[in-house]
């Protein structure tokens, strides 16, 4: 009975056949409740927000972001006992989305301001001009999209396996740019009651915003996948970091040429406009270094 649910589990056209990525992928998925439900389900309907300082925010990202660390540590997955920690998939899942979503708090958040008229009004901490706790909501927000993108990717792949190869890629290709505009949308509606997050034009954020930042996972959903996905073909962390900071540049030069081929989608304040040439960030910093 064991071993017949054990080839049923390893069978399945969703999970992985490889162990380690099977339990960490199911991980994350069934760890995503808690923190969805503290945020959107009791943070925001309740305006429990109103009277968050700094402090109250932070541990918000902390408390949402911590355990999908200690949990997996705690609690080893059956797959992991005999693997060393650096082996285990949960463990390159969340390096690769730590430097990921990493660069995208600390650049790619400028583009929403110099692109998409977005601004942060809450109280926090902050680095790079972005709040402290983004940086932790983000980190398990895309943990969760890019293990949901995992599994349908799998099951897709299982599913044209027989078409042409050319239709294979175009097939993927255009799941994956549907599911990228799908969760970018979905993403900008859910937090649309958290009103400390706002836009100069919501509308067009819905609609045009949300195709800029699913460019984000056009990129990293197909990247992601391949780690630790083909057997036999186990990924170090090294290679893991190299992986991950190569995603985060394509998506960054695609960004920045958006920024200087299209411009914003709405009219920007002229103190957050920037000049053609460059990064949006590094001309202002220029000018406060020379002022200074």
């Amino acid at each position: 009975m064991r071993g017949s649910r054990t080839a049923r589990v390893s069978s399945s056209l969703w999970l992985s056949p490889n162990p380690s990525k099977r339990w960490g992928e199911l991980f994350f998925l069934l760890y995503t409740p808690f923190w969805l439900t503290l945020c959107l389900g009791i943070v925001v309907p309740f305006k429990l927000y109103e009277n968050f300082t700094e402090l109250e925010y932070l541990l918000l990202g902390l408390v949402s972001a911590v355990p999908s660390f200690l949990i997996p540590m705690a609690l080893v997955g059956k797959a992991d006992r005999n693997t060393t920690w650096k082996d285990r998939y949960w463990v390159k899942a969340s390096l690769w989305i730590i430097i990921f979503s990493y660069v995208g708090n600390y650049f790619w958040t400028h583009y929403f301001f110099t692109v998409l008229g977005a601004s942060y009004t809450f109280p926090s901490w902050k680095m790079n001009n972005v709040p402290h706790t983004t940086f932790l909501l983000t980190h398990v927000c895309f943990l969760f999209y890019h293990v949901t993108s995992n599994m349908t990717l799998r099951r897709l792949r299982h599913f044209i396996a027989d078409l042409p190869e050319k239709l294979q890629w175009a097939t993927e290709a255009a799941w994956i740019l549907a599911l990228a505009y799908f969760i970018a949308y979905l993403e900008t509606l859910a937090i649309s009651n958290f009103p400390y997050y706002s836009f100069v034009d919501r509308e067009s954020m819905y609609k045009i915003g949300s195709l800029f930042y699913a460019i984000y996972f056009i990129v990293s959903f197909p990247m992601f996948l391949r780690v630790d996905e083909k057997p036999g073909n186990k990924w170090d962390l090294p290679r893991v970091a190299v992986d991950a900071l190569g995603a985060a540049m394509l998506v960054t030069i695609i960004l920045d040429l958006w920024r200087i081929l299209l411009g914003p989608i709405v009219p920007i304040p002229d103190a957050k406009q920037c000049p053609q040439a460059g990064l949006p960030r590094f001309p202002r910093h220029t000018n406060q270094t020379g002022s200074a």
